[in-house]
């Protein structure tokens, strides 16, 4: 039997969805399905190009490539699949990010493969090496197997060159060199002949460097030390005492979106998954915008995890610097790129054939004014907590009185929004807003560093802001907080007003302003941004971070039980492996957007630190 014939017996990949887990170190990531094939993975890091990207060109269906006449597939992945396939089980050895994934065949013969990302503390510094491992066993019978590896470069449109030493395969490309050591048979692989599993085989694939120790040795060692340096690093976090699983796969998940080279945080992963379905919000969020990343900080330091805040601290200085008082852009690239032009992968089909497929982000482009109030926010904490190795001080705090002044000058000017509309400007609340936590962050900083004339300074742009805030983002016909400046929209970022500590949560207009969002923004327990129309429409589907607003607003107003029953629907919608993507279709429960999505991995985090029975109510 050829191996065209052979390969009948496999059945084609599973159509592209969400239900993903996700694998990484700081330094990179993958996104594997729940059948166990890589389907996204850009290298050397976050924002590269992917070496699989069947995520977003999926593969033909089974026996297509074969036949005369098909054009060549552009899709890449990395496949570990069973003959006659029945059933998968996908899950994470707890408190890690090492994923199992056990796959059956229509006998009951089984496999497992357990796929991670080396990272653990060794020679001083953390050990995070551009590798993939992937180790799979035999745990039921004698399975047959066929390993698929298709590696593209140049967004599917380049081929490698394939070079094979005696345990190893070389993928060689113009600007990036995988090695790939295993100890399975190179034959196999190359002609993806179907073969009986009868012991375990190791898969490194990673920088065209040779080991110093023996393959399967190797594997076992660098997954013995990641799983110990997660476990350790899971311990440490000081968790609420309910929905404690959901918190740290929360906890884990964000801190895989840290680069760690530079501190950057990326918002998501992935690229141009679309907010709904057709709906072309197609967009590329592997870089680091200073909001998100601030939320990010935030969560985590709530679980006492400061040290991606150390991190990202290092990555904003440099943004802060280079900014020399003047504006400062609402994303950078994860290496403090200011240019990420935007442009179409045309000869990519996209999620379930919904293009565009955009690299690049022309927010970078705009002014978004709540920036300054995310600076100044996501840098506080280094002022004020004694833990830190290096606590922030008078040097420090100049610099951000520079960011201050910017949200000073632009806080009543327009701007594109937090939303980041295309086509419209308009006074935002949102901006207007954190242009005030800004000034009342530079006050309360300044009495900590014993500047009580800077804190007067300070607090007295945050007063008179406070008061224009109140006045003109009122509406009267509403009896609501609006988007904008004497506008009459309603959005959801006005519940940032207590995240921020701008307002009493039992303030009479602020409870009203909960009323009208879930009159006119609420499907049920979801939460869309907002009602009015942007450039492509009105929002189909629900913005999860908005939910969790919402979550926090009402158990801050008094109505813990209706957060608690929202909160139990957004747990219910996360995906096999916990993880959360940007949106959800209110209709289907469906998770669209990019994946997974660290404001809505945030949101569970503050969610369950919100509404959690205390400990010594317990123990």
């Amino acid at each position: 039997m050829n191996v065209a014939a052979d390969s009948l017996h496999f059945t084609s990949p599973a159509k592209p969805s969400l239900a993903m887990g996700v694998i990484g170190n700081c330094g990179f990531s993958a996104l594997i399905d729940a059948r166990g094939r890589i389907v996204w993975c850009c290298l050397p890091r976050f924002d590269s190009d992917p070496v699989f990207n069947a995520l977003l060109e999926p593969q033909p269906e089974q026996g297509e490539t074969t036949m005369p006449g098909i054009q060549d597939s552009q899709s890449s992945a990395f496949a570990i699949e069973i003959e006659d396939f029945a059933e998968a089980r996908q899950w994470y050895e707890p408190n890690t990010a090492v994923l199992r994934t056990q796959l059956f065949d229509k006998r009951g013969q089984g496999i497992e493969i357990t796929d991670f990302a080396p990272r653990f503390f060794s020679r001083s510094r953390f050990f995070r090496p551009m590798t993939l491992v992937r180790r799979v066993k035999p745990i039921h019978g004698a399975p047959r197997i066929r390993v698929a590896l298709d590696i593209r470069f140049d967004w599917g449109r380049r081929k490698p060159l394939v070079t094979q030493g005696s345990n190893h395969l070389r993928y060689v490309g113009d600007e990036l060199t995988l090695r790939l050591n295993t100890d399975a048979s190179l034959s196999h692989l190359l002609s993806k002949q179907p073969f009986v599993l009868t012991r375990e085989h190791n898969f490194l694939l990673g920088a065209d460097e040779s080991l110093t120790d023996g393959i399967a040795d190797t594997a076992r060692l660098f997954e013995q030390e990641t799983i110990s340096y997660w476990k350790k690093w899971s311990q440490r976090l000081h968790i609420p005492l309910e929905w404690q699983e959901a918190v740290i796969r929360a906890a884990i998940t964000l801190k895989l979106s840290l680069f760690e080279d530079t501190g950057a945080i990326v918002a998501a992963m992935t690229t141009s998954i679309p907010e709904a379905p057709g709906s072309q919000r197609n967009w590329d969020y592997r870089y680091c915008w200073l909001r998100d990343a601030f939320f990010v900080v935030r969560a985590l330091n709530s679980l006492s995890e400061v040290g991606t805040m150390e991190d990202y601290l290092r990555w904003l200085s440099n943004v802060v610097v280079q900014s020399k008082g003047g504006h400062i852009q609402p994303l950078y690239g994860i290496g403090l790129e200011r240019e990420l032009p935007e442009s179409i992968m045309v000869h990519l089909g996209g999620y379930r054939g919904m293009g565009p497929v955009r690299v690049g982000n022309q927010a970078q482009e705009h002014f978004q004014h709540d920036v300054y109030g995310n600076v100044v926010l996501g840098a506080a904490q280094s002022f004020h907590d004694h833990r830190l190795l290096h606590r922030a001080g008078l040097a420090e705090f100049k610099r951000l009185e520079d960011v201050g002044e910017q949200a000073v000058r632009n806080y009543d000017k327009p701007d594109a929004g937090m939303w980041e509309l295309r086509t419209r400007a308009r006074i935002h609340t949102s901006s207007a807003l954190m242009c005030w936590a800004a000034c009342d962050r530079l006050a309360k900083i300044a009495l900590v560093l014993k500047q009580p004339e800077r804190a007067a300074y300070w607090q007295g742009h945050a007063s008179v802001m406070q008061e224009h805030i109140l006045r003109e983002a009122w509406s009267e016909e509403r009896q609501s907080f609006a988007e904008s400046f004497g506008g009459r929209d309603l959005d959801a970022s006005v519940l940032l007003m207590i995240e921020v500590g701008f307002i009493d949560p039992k303030d009479p207009r602020f409870i009203a302003t909960v009323d009208a969002l879930e009159t006119h923004l609420c499907d049920g327990p979801y939460m869309r941004r907002y009602e009015a129309p942007d450039d492509f429409g009105k929002p189909e589907t629900a913005f999860n971070i908005c939910t969790f607003w919402r979550i926090d607003a009402l158990a801050r107003i008094g109505r813990k039980e209706q957060a608690r029953e929202i909160f139990n629907t957004m747990l219910a919608a996360r995906n096999h492996v916990g993880l959360l993507s940007e949106d959800t279709h209110p209709l289907t429960g469906e998770m669209w957007g990019n994946f997974p999505q660290t404001y809505s991995m945030v949101g569970i985090i503050n969610a369950a630190v919100r509404l959690s029975t205390p400990w010594e109510s317990q123990v």
